[in-house]
């Protein structure tokens, strides 16, 4: 009984610190376990794990990136050290993933963690700088109403600090890669 309350103890403390795999292939390889392995692309050491989400920092639950919408969302434009980029709560730049199709979100679970979706309770409103004809919205699977420019689902990065931060532009996670998005709704140039 003692072996089964800590083997169940430990595989907690692995699902919360989103270090799901057990095996050298897992570990190198940062891929949520529910997305395909054999499409993902091999990492590196110099990328980001994914999920690896501190307790209190930007990224933890806390934060008003990650919190469920009270309103509309409202999308922004903003200078950057990439130039301008599409922001939101807080002025936070948001992303686009390349492992989205057809306008719909391949990021969930752990993904979402580590990206937050921008979320909205009603139609997106388009700030400063915004194409609002680009504004968009689709129903993710967990149910909430995630906001699109021009048909990209867009994203929050945890890891980012405060607005202006871009350092989720290029991450390769999840099987895909990020980006900050412009106003015309492409990647934003390295």
């Amino acid at each position: 009984m003692r072996k089964l309350l800590y083997a169940g103890a430990v595989l907690a403390a692995l699902l919360a610190s989103g270090c799901g795999g057990t095996d050298e292939k897992d570990a190198a390889n940062p891929v949520a376990a529910d997305e395909p392995t054999e499409s993902a692309p091999e990492t590196t050491p110099s990328e980001y794990a994914s999920g690896m989400v501190t307790p209190g920092a930007t990224g933890a639950p806390t934060s008003p990136v990650q919190q469920a919408p009270t309103g509309p969302a409202r999308i922004d434009a903003a200078n950057t050290s990439l130039g301008s980029v599409l922001t939101g709560v807080d002025g936070r730049t948001v992303y686009l993933f390349t492992a989205d199709k057809n306008g719909q979100s391949a990021c969930n679970a752990a993904c979402a963690a580590a990206w937050p979706p921008v979320l909205t309770m009603g139609a997106p409103q388009a700030g400063a700088g915004v194409k609002g004809a680009l504004l968009g919205t689709l129903k993710r699977q967990d149910g909430g109403t995630q906001v699109t420019y021009n048909r990209h689902p867009l994203y929050y990065f945890a890891k980012d600090q405060k607005a202006g931060d871009v350092t989720g532009q290029g991450v390769k996670d999840f099987g895909g890669e990020w980006f900050a998005v412009t106003p015309e709704g492409k990647k934003a140039k390295h």
